[in-house]
């Protein structure tokens, strides 16, 4: 590669890794897998940086390699990861309320297809377009429609979840949702 290449190759490293070693973690659960998983994406990546570097959005290029890369892991090793509920010590506050909630939801997310689970974690954790989501899992924005309403609804329907989910009691008034004819003069 060129060093005008790697230079672009170093920046967007730079720029982007945090990302996609969150998105990594929720794709596979494990901090160390999800670094595991971050470093062979990357290192795809640099091998076909000239390519990656053409295409109109290179972020969603490597995440689909990062998608790709944690589906052929998940199909080559079978191995069932358990997530637990308690954290390794560590110094700092308090902060188990939220811990236990994102061990929770990490354990839910873990029980998710794989493709359900990309589908979720790129459209709402990440909060990307469905087109977008589309592009990087290689596949049609109907797909990514299904695999996501499949994948919040499992989710709604796991026990683990329900003190999590907020029941709606509420229901909306009539004023809210009250239909207003359209005005037929042009305002003055």
């Amino acid at each position: 590669m060129r060093s005008h290449g790697e230079d672009e190759f170093r920046t967007f490293v730079e720029n982007r890794r945090t990302a996609l070693v969150r998105t990594a973690y929720l794709l596979c659960g494990d901090r160390d897998e999800a670094e595991d998983l971050a470093q062979t994406t990357l290192t795809k990546t640099y091998t076909s940086w000239a390519r990656v570097a053409e295409v109109e959005n290179p972020d969603a290029y490597v995440r689909r390699i990062l998608v790709n890369t944690n589906l052929s892991r998940v199909r080559r090793r079978r191995v069932t990861h358990f997530l637990t509920d308690r954290m390794p010590d560590r110094a700092g506050p308090d902060s188990t309320g939220g811990v236990a909630e994102r061990s929770v939801l990490m354990a839910a997310l873990a029980r998710l297809p794989a493709g359900r689970r990309a589908a979720v974690v790129l459209r709402y954790w990440e909060d990307r377009a469905e087109s977008e989501v589309a592009q990087i899992l290689g596949c049609t924005v109907g797909t990514v429609r299904s695999q996501t309403f499949k994948g919040l609804a499992q989710l709604r329907k796991d026990p683990q979840l329900a003190d999590l989910i907020p029941c709606q009691t509420e229901t909306p008034s009539t004023s809210d949702t009250e239909v207003r004819p359209w005005p037929t003069t042009a305002p003055h």
